[in-house]
């Protein structure tokens, strides 16, 4: 946690062995307020944010193939919570409230980025409705952040250790964004501190999975795109990730 970044920072969350290793990696930093609660609940979102001037909205169901299955409970928590998490910031007289999104939302295809582009639409829409004294609403778009749970590196990683030869792969032509979870931050600390009236989108490098897959030294075994994903992704309708820059092997042999 950057010092003199803030002086008091709720953790809403309602993963309690992750709350209790984050108070471990920061050696019960007294700056750090934990709360149980899910964004499904705007009474105790409202209870979390009181003293708070500025919330970062990161809850979600970001499972593609889980939203295909699941598409209401995408709605219960990345289009409710949405919703609640405005109400709520509005009761706690909260100042700032940053969202953020992904390049699914951009032309979706999958009950997540749909439930993702009404999120866009329900905070853009949100700023039309408040007094001057505030909320202010932003949001802020991402790529596929490189290491995040339950990415393709790490999965692709864990199958590896575990004595897997072949991972599974859609099409080695996909194209990805690449993010890094500094890049991701700072994006959100610029948010912040500009609260800009259009949505803020990065220009990220991309890669594609076949080199991903030769930058592991892996084998693949092609089992076909499902109609729920995209080859190839975009932050925006001028940035694609087929006509992003793209990584080499190298480059991205490096970032493992």
């Amino acid at each position: 946690m950057r010092d003199g970044l803030a002086s008091r920072i709720c953790i809403f969350s309602r993963g309690e062995y992750r709350q209790f290793t984050m108070r471990k990696q920061f050696k019960d930093d007294p700056r750090l307020r934990f709360f149980i609660g899910d964004v499904r609940d705007r009474w105790r979102l409202t209870r979390a944010m009181e003293g708070c001037d500025t919330v970062v909205h990161a809850a979600a169901l970001k499972r593609i193939e889980v939203g295909h299955y699941n598409p209401t409970e995408m709605v219960k928590t990345n289009i409710d919570g949405a919703i609640n998490v405005i109400e709520a910031a509005q009761d706690a007289k909260v100042k700032k409230v940053v969202a953020l999104s992904s390049d699914k939302a951009f032309q979706p295809v999958s009950p997540y980025g749909q439930s993702k582009a009404l999120s866009e639409s329900i905070f853009l829409a949100a700023r039309n409705a408040t007094p001057a004294s505030g909320p202010r609403y932003a949001v802020c778009r991402y790529g596929n952040v490189w290491g995040s749970t339950g990415s393709v590196g790490p999965t692709w990683s864990q199958m590896l250790e575990d004595g897997e030869t072949h991972v599974p792969i859609t099409d080695p032509e996909c194209t990805r964004f690449f993010m890094r979870m500094d890049q991701a931050v700072d994006l959100v600390l610029q948010t912040i501190a500009v609260m800009p009236d259009e949505i803020a989108i990065p220009t990220l490098p991309a890669y594609r999975l076949g080199d991903l897959a030769e930058a592991m030294g892996a084998k693949t075994i092609t089992v076909g795109l499902p109609k729920w994903e995209k080859l190839h992704e975009s932050m925006d309708e001028n940035n694609c990730s087929k006509d992003a820059r793209r990584m080499s092997v190298e480059e991205l042999r490096a970032a493992l």
